[in-house]
């Protein structure tokens, strides 16, 4: 894996999909798609976002590939795209909704290289008196 910070296309692209995010009706309705799949109805019924508002954000959903759709007869039902799309929302409810509970998992150490030209014993100093 490539630290966004090496490569300024990686950033784009993650730019690009998190932008799929950033509405809160979308947030609800992959939220809600994390338990199942779900009916038009049911996702209206369940989160309180009426027509046509909820037809533009699956419509939206869609297009980032977040969500899919199948029918049977008259009924449209809706899920999450994929394992991806998944761990994505279950990571945005870790760090923003679900809690001090689901954190942890999401809790790794950094790992970092110690800066080899300033002494341990300055460098709370150094940090201390930037400002």
């Amino acid at each position: 894996m490539t630290a966004l910070h090496k490569s300024r296309e990686l950033a784009e692209a993650a730019t690009e999909r998190l932008k799929a995010f950033a509405q809160p009706q979308r947030l609800m309705i992959l939220s809600l798609l994390l338990e199942g799949e779900r009916t038009v109805g049911e996702i209206e019924e369940a989160s309180g976002i009426v027509q046509p508002a909820l037809s533009q954000q699956l419509s939206e959903l869609r297009r980032a590939g977040l969500v899919k759709a199948s029918r049977v007869a008259k009924q449209v039902f809706y899920r999450l795209a994929d394992e991806d799309a998944e761990l994505r929302v279950r990571g945005i409810e870790a760090l923003f909704g679900a809690g001090p509970a689901a954190l942890p998992a999401l809790k790794a150490p950094a790992v970092r290289e110690p800066r080899s030209d300033v002494p341990r014993s300055l460098a709370a100093a150094a940090f201390a008196t930037i400002g």
